[in-house]
């Protein structure tokens, strides 16, 4: 699936894929908000709120242009059950 080109998915950069980010999270309203401020600055990631490590935002990871098939929380290409949403989360 490495470098695989496909349409993003039908939702907003700004909300990922349940499976990547759980409704449920406890950490999730600091992570939206997080992606959001990374999003507005044009920035390729932020910092977890939670954990300090570099997550890239979906809108950088949609610049890419294709998805990289490492189970990325903010991966834009994602949509479905059936392309890759049961991959590991970042």
């Amino acid at each position: 699936m490495t470098g695989e080109r496909r349409p993003l998915a039908a939702r907003p950069l700004t909300e990922p894929h349940p499976s990547r980010l759980p409704l449920d999270h406890p950490d999730r309203v600091r992570i939206l908000a997080a992606h959001a401020d990374a999003l507005a600055a044009g920035e390729a990631g932020y910092l977890d709120p939670d954990t300090g490590l570099f997550v890239l935002t979906a809108g950088f990871l949609a610049r890419r242009g294709t998805c990289c098939g490492r189970g990325c929380r903010h991966c834009p290409y994602v949509g479905g059950p059936s392309d890759g949403a049961d991959e590991a989360s970042e």
